[in-house]
């Protein structure tokens, strides 16, 4: 193969390629993977500052305008791997799916070796000794980690505002708002160009709201389709892994190399995976694309009167949907309306339930005994030590969720509670059974809805507020308890220039569906003006 001069090199700008363009172009000899490495490293030093630390000193004007999406770099282990990718190549082996392409990992995944914080105190010094599958399978398919994004704490929150690791991520879009979360640092390092691909969690929309607020592809996967080996569990019952990227294609590149059955989950899916690639060429002709008057308000307990008030979505939002409805019938699907998901609207208090009893129970095992933060202090006895270590480790998000879940399924409230939640769950269940039915009413292939009910807030401005903050999440949680896949992807840009997300939601394990969808309105709009804009921070750095 030929390569290209160091000055042409430079004028591709590597940092813009798409994942799978770096890997067809690393296979080819344009350039190697070690190329590819220190150009995102540059590019990190530039936009993105001082990573995250537990000691973090007040930062100048122009620090806090970073992106902040790291907690830290794996810059050895990068490339270490670049050169494994490029010794394969010279010996004419198979790098892998995703060769020489950088990949930043949520600090919630363990990667041997590496620290694993999941942005807590209560494990700053903790360096697993094995290496969680969907992990594992990245490195094994030739891609780089570069790196450990920050997050909410254990996945805690909605603004990535949590972390004990400050600072918390900025968005590229806006450094002065949230990127949102808990996958916040994962979903602002792709969108600062600074990775093509991302790993991270989503619970009740942590990859798909960030993902809508920072104007990059997030994808949250049918539960079970990909191994949660190596996530630490925040809601067993809800937690998925899945892709972050910048357009669809990459996502279903990602999804094709972490998907699949792992004998070391007993939750992971035997059910043989799609070709996602292959999908994408299928269009969307006679697909039934369903919408909801449920998703188009935001419903929220009024505590004054104890009723459910109802909200309207941003109007830019709800607009962003219906030009996609309008996009998608153009292209030859059918569009199915005023299709009743009634119990959607129930989806937040639901999860404010199940998600918190479980995390109570998964938080347990941080005790400072083990492994991570133990106490300095002189204790008493063990009762002591595990009390003064988890008040000491616990940031205030994590603790009031270990005391509402501990609550919630106490002997005298898991009936009025806990177990009425699962029922309701069943219900947003059944909702979507229905509408998915094939000899139903809808027959619908999808549902087409916002990803969000707004755009992306200011900083400080939800924080601390439990409700408004679990509220950013109305739109996607509903997939969670269903377990259905859904992705989130660019839709639009509202009257500040910040990201809008429309998000299509398919029937179990068919993802191939709404990743038709989502490829065929992202090539049908590749002409509209907004998708020329670009985030922020990479506008001043061209400026530069």
């Amino acid at each position: 193969h030929v390569r290209r001069s160091g000055r042409e090199r430079s004028e591709m700008s590597l940092n813009q390629l798409s994942a799978s363009e770096v890997s067809s172009r690393v296979r080819a000899g344009e350039f190697s993977a070690r190329e590819m490495l220190e150009a995102s490293l540059a590019q990190i030093r530039a936009v993105d500052g001082v990573p995250g630390s537990l000691d973090q000193k007040p930062l100048d004007p122009a620090e806090e305008q970073k992106v902040h999406a790291f907690i830290r770099l794996t810059e050895d282990l990068a490339r270490s791997q670049a050169d494994e990718v490029d010794r394969k190549i010279a010996a004419g082996e198979d790098p892998g799916a995703l060769a020489g392409v950088p990949v930043s990992i949520k600090d919630i995944f363990t990667l041997q070796g590496i620290e694993t914080t999941a942005a807590s105190r209560i494990l700053w010094n903790f360096k697993p000794p094995y290496t969680a599958t969907p992990v594992q399978r990245l490195i094994d398919a030739g891609a780089l980690i570069l790196g450990k994004a920050n997050l909410d704490e254990f996945t805690f929150g909605s603004s990535s505002e949590s972390s004990a690791f400050k600072p918390a991520p900025n968005n590229p879009w806006d450094p002065s708002r949230v990127p949102g979360g808990s996958s916040g640092g994962s979903t602002a390092s792709v969108a600062a160009e600074e990775v093509a691909l991302s790993l991270g969690t989503d619970t009740g929309g942590s990859i798909r709201q960030p993902a809508a607020f920072c104007g990059v592809v997030g994808f949250k996967p049918t539960y079970g389709r990909v191994s949660r080996y190596g996530l630490m569990a925040f809601s067993s019952s809800l937690d998925c892994p899945g892709p972050i990227a910048r357009n669809v294609s990459d996502a279903a590149l990602m999804l094709q190399v972490i998907a699949g059955n792992d004998p070391k989950d007993s939750t992971s899916s035997v059910l043989q995976t799609s070709n996602y690639l292959n999908a994408l060429k299928e269009g969307v002709k006679g697909l039934r694309v369903g919408l909801s008057p449920d998703y188009a308000h935001l419903f929220y307990p009024d505590f004054e009167t104890g009723e459910l008030a109802m909200e309207s979505i941003q109007k830019e939002i709800s607009d962003a949907v219906q030009h996609a409805a309008s996009v998608l019938s153009d292209l030859g699907a059918e569009i199915v309306e005023n299709v009743p998901l009634p119990n959607a609207k129930y989806s937040i208090p639901t999860y404010f339930v199940i998600s918190r009893v479980e995390a109570a129970s998964n938080l347990h095992r941080f005790d400072g005994v083990k492994y991570g933060y133990r106490t300095p202090v002189d204790v008493e006895d063990l009762q002591d030590l595990i009390r003064r270590t988890r008040a000491e480790g616990f940031g205030s998000e994590v603790k009031l969720r270990i005391l509402m879940g501990m609550y919630l399924s106490s002997e005298g409230y898991a009936a009025n509670y806990y177990q009425r939640a699962l029922k309701v769950r069943a219900m947003i269940r059944r909702d979507f059974e229905r509408a998915f039915d094939p000899h139903g009413e809808h027959r619908l292939d999808v549902v087409l809805t916002p990803t969000t009910a707004t755009t992306s807030f200011k900083r400080n401005d939800v924080f601390g507020n439990t409700v408004r903050m679990q509220y950013s999440d109305q739109m996607t949680v509903s997939a969670n308890h269903a377990g259905l896949p859904a992705v989130s992807i660019p839709g639009g840009l509202d009257a500040d220039n910040l990201p809008i997300g429309i998000q299509f939601i398919g029937p179990d394990f068919r993802e191939d569906l709404i990743l038709r969808a989502g490829y065929a309105f992202e090539q049908a709009t590749q002409g509209e003006a907004w998708r020329a804009v670009r985030p922020a921070v990479l506008r001043q750095e061209v400026a530069k």
